[in-house]
C-alpha cells in the first residue's frame, strides 16, 4: 500500500464504526477512497442532489441545516454524514457545508453497502446514528414539524376581505357572503380607497377592527340589531396580527394564547392576508398543541389536573420530532398560561367579578417562555391603583388561593420561596410594584438581585395585561440608565460558573443521589439567561424570551452579531440536551430532573456541550469588563 492509504486506513482504525472492521476491510477501503478538500463556508452537500458516497470527515467540521436554514447538528473529526441517502436513496434533504476547512474521504456507495451487508456491527451503527441524528431526513415528516417548517406566507392564496367602516353589517354580511369567507377586516380609510377591495394593501394603522361570523351571530343576529348598525360597532377593535414570515406554530399559539380563530397577516406593516384556525386545521389536524385548547374547556379543577399525562406526551411528542428548544418552551409555557387563564376564569366564576382591574403575572421562565415540566410557580398579581385593601383584599386573597392550589394540583409545585400572588406582598397596586423596582434598582442590595431572576422576566396572563406593559416599560427604562445596578447584576450573573475543568473536562456533582452528574439548568441554562438578562436590561429591551433579548441586544449594539449568536446557539444546545433528557425520563416512567451524566452522551453532544459551556464561560468575563458596578448611576 502506498504511505497514503496507510495513513488513512490507520486514520480510520481509530472511529467507530470502522474500529470494528478486520485489517483487510480496513485495506480495501482506504485503496478505494476518493479525498476533497472544503474551505470553509463552502457547500458539500446541496439541497435534492443525489448521494453516491458515504462521507467521513478526516479533519474540520460541517454544519447540517433543515431546509429553512435552521442549524441542525454540527460535525467533526471521525464522524460521518450521508449513509442515509445510500440506505434508502433519497436525495439530500439537509443541507452540508463546511464549517471550517475540511478534509474530507469519499468511500463509495457500493462499497458501504457491501460492509452494511456483512457486518452487523457496522449496520448497527449506522442505524442508529442516523435515528438519533438525521431524525429529521425521513421520508415523511411528522404533522408537527410541518407546522414548525411552513411559513404563515405559505398559506396566503388570496388578498384580505375589507371594508370601510363606515359600512353597515347588512353590507358586511353581503361581501362575507359573496367572497365566501368568514371574517373580515374593517378599514378606516376614505371609502374610494376601499372599492377597489383587494387592489391597495392597507398598512397596520388603518385596521380598525375584524368581524366574523361567529360575530354577526352572536352579536347582531342574537341581539336582534338593525342590519343597518355601523360596522364599527360590532367589530372587535385592534385585533391581533401575524408577520408573514412566521412559522404555522407560532401563528396557532398566538391564537390559542388570546382565544381567537382570525389573524391579519402582515408584512412589513402591509396587510397581505387573513388566516384562521380552519386553515390550520386543515392543513395539519393531529398537533399536540390543540391540548391548550382542551385546558380552556374543562370546568373544573379535577378535569384540568386528568390532562398531566396529555401534557407530559406533547413535551415528548415534541423532543422526539426535533422541535427546538424555543419551540419547546413557548407550548410548555402556553400551556402553562392556559391552566393559570382557566383557573382564573373559573375563580371568577365562584367569586363573582374583581372589584377593581388586575393583571396575574407569569414570572421567570413561564414569562420568558422557556418553561419545561415540572417546575415552581411563580406569579403575583399587579392591581389597578384604584385597589384599597380594606375594601378588595380579601377578594384577590381568595382567588390568588384558588389559583395557586389548583396550580399545585396541575403539576405547578408551590413556590419554595413563596413568590407567589398568596403572599400578599406579591399582590400590589401598580405604583407600588413600579416604586418596588426603583428601589431594587436605585439600592442594588442582595435581596435585588436575588429576585433578579424571577421578578426582571414578567409578562401579563389574564386580566388587564396593560398593567403588566406598563411595568415592563417602566423597568426597561429605569434599569438602562442605573449603571450601578447593571454592574452588581452583572456580578451577579458570574456566580454560577459552567461545569468546565483548568483542562476543559466536565467538573461533576459530588455525592449525594446526582453524584457524577451536571446539573444542565443550575449550571448551564439558568447563568446564560442571567447573563442574556443583563445585557437586555442595558439596552432597554422589553422582551422577555431569551432568544427575542439576543436579538435587542445585537440591535441595540450591546453584543456583536458574532457574539449573541454563540449565545443563542449554547443555550438551544444545553436547552435541547436537556429536553431530551427529561423526555428520555418520562419515556421510561422515571421523574425528570436536569442531572445529566455526560457519559452517556455521544462523543458529538460531548464535545459540543464543552464548547457551549466555553461561551458561556467567555460571556461571563465579558460582563466583568463590560459592567462594573462602581461607575455610578
Amino acid at each position: 500500500m502506498e504511505v497514503e492509504q496507510v495513513e488513512i486506513r490507520e486514520h480510520l482504525r481509530r472511529f467507530l464504526p470502522f474500529s470494528r472492521l478486520t485489517g483487510d476491510w480496513l485495506d480495501t477501503i482506504a485503496r478505494a477512497v476518493e479525498i476533497t478538500y472544503f474551505r470553509a463556508g463552502s457547500s458539500i452537500l446541496s439541497l435534492g442532489t443525489e448521494i453516491s458516497d458515504l462521507h467521513y470527515i478526516r479533519s474540520g467540521a460541517v454544519e447540517i441545516t433543515r431546509r429553512d436554514g435552521e442549524l441542525y447538528n454540527r460535525l467533526g473529526e471521525g464522524e460521518i454524514f450521508g449513509q442515509l441517502g445510500l440506505m434508502t436513496g433519497i436525495p439530500v434533504r439537509f443541507p452540508v457545508r463546511a464549517l471550517e476547512d475540511a478534509l474530507i474521504y469519499y468511500i463509495p456507495g457500493d462499497l458501504f453497502r457491501k460492509l452494511f451487508d456483512e457486518f452487523e456491527d457496522f449496520a448497527d451503527f449506522v442505524e442508529v446514528e442516523d435515528r438519533t441524528r438525521m431524525r429529521q431526513a425521513s421520508t415523511s415528516l411528522s404533522g408537527a414539524n410541518e407546522l414548525m417548517l411552513t411559513r404563515v406566507s405559505q398559506m396566503i392564496n388570496r388578498p384580505a376581505p375589507v371594508i370601510n367602516k363606515s359600512a353597515t353589517i347588512q353590507a358586511v354580511a353581503a361581501q362575507m357572503a359573496e367572497e365566501e369567507v368568514s371574517s373580515i377586516l374593517v378599514i378606516d380609510a376614505p371609502p374610494s380607497k376601499v372599492e377597489t377591495r383587494h387592489k391597495a394593501r392597507p398598512d397596520r394603522r388603518t385596521i380598525a377592527g375584524i368581524i366574523t361570523d361567529s360575530d354577526v351571530i352572536s352579536r347582531v343576529v342574537a341581539n336582534g340589531l338593525p342590519l343597518d348598525t355601523p360596522a364599527i360597532d360590532v367589530m372587535t377593535p385592534e385585533p391581533i396580527t401575524v408577520q408573514d414570515d412566521q412559522f404555522l406554530f407560532n401563528a396557532l399559539l398566538i391564537m390559542l394564547r388570546a382565544n381567537v380563530h382570525h389573524l391579519p397577516v402582515m408584512r412589513r406593516n402591509q396587510l397581505v392576508g387573513v388566516i384562521d384556525m380552519a386553515d390550520i386545521v386543515s392543513h395539519e389536524t393531529r398537533n399536540s398543541l390543540f391540548i391548550v385548547r382542551n385546558i380552556l374547556q374543562k370546568d373544573d379543577v379535577d378535569s384540568l389536573s386528568r390532562m398531566l399525562p396529555d401534557v407530559e406526551a406533547c413535551f415528548v411528542r415534541m423532543v422526539n420530532e426535533d422541535a427546538s428548544s424555543h419551540m419547546i418552551g413557548s407550548a410548555m409555557s402556553t400551556i402553562g398560561r392556559s391552566f393559570k387563564q382557566r383557573l382564573l376564569e373559573l375563580a371568577e366564576e365562584a367569586l363573582g367579578p374583581p372589584p377593581v382591574p388586575y393583571c396575574f403575572l407569569a414570572l421567570g421562565s413561564m414569562a420568558r417562555d422557556e418553561q419545561f415540566l415540572y417546575t415552581d410557580q411563580d406569579n403575583g398579581i399587579v392591581l389597578d391603583d384604584a385597589f384599597d385593601p380594606d375594601l378588595h383584599d380579601e377578594y384577590f386573597a381568595s382567588l390568588s388561593r384558588f389559583v395557586c392550589d389548583g396550580l399545585a394540583n396541575v403539576g405547578y409545585r408551590y413556590c419554595s420561596g413563596d413568590i407567589m400572588a398568596t403572599n400578599p406582598r406579591w399582590r400590589k397596586p401598580l405604583k407600588d410594584w413600579k416604586e418596588r423596582f426603583r428601589r431594587w434598582i436605585g439600592n442594588p442590595r442582595p435581596e435585588a438581585l436575588l429576585h433578579s431572576s424571577i421578578f426582571f422576566d414578567l409578562d401579563g396572563v389574564h386580566g388587564q395585561v396593560r398593567l403588566a406593559d406598563q411595568l415592563k416599560s417602566e423597568i426597561a427604562e429605569v434599569a438602562s440608565s442605573s449603571q450601578s445596578f447593571l454592574g452588581c447584576l452583572a456580578q451577579n450573573a458570574q456566580k454560577r460558573t459552567p461545569p468546565l475543568g483548568f483542562f476543559k473536562n466536565f467538573v461533576l456533582e459530588r455525592g449525594g443521589r446526582h453524584a457524577n452528574s451536571i446539573n444542565l439548568k443550575r449550571r448551564g441554562t439558568a447563568p446564560l439567561v442571567d447573563v442574556i438578562r443583563v445585557h437586555a436590561l442595558a439596552s432597554a429591551s422589553e422582551s422577555q424570551n431569551s432568544f427575542n433579548r439576543l436579538e435587542d441586544t445585537i440591535a441595540a449594539g450591546f453584543l456583536t452579531p458574532s457574539m449573541g449568536g454563540d449565545l443563542r446557539d449554547a443555550l438551544e444546545f444545553i436547552s435541547i440536551i436537556r429536553a431530551r433528557h427529561q423526555s428520555f425520563n418520562i419515556e421510561n416512567r422515571r421523574k425528570p430532573d436536569n442531572n445529566i451524566d455526560p457519559e452517556i452522551l455521544s462523543a458529538f453532544d460531548r464535545r459540543n456541550l464543552k464548547d457551549a459551556f466555553g461561551v458561556l464561560a467567555n460571556a461571563q468575563k465579558f460582563l466583568k469588563f463590560r459592567y462594573r458596578p462602581n461607575r455610578g448611576t
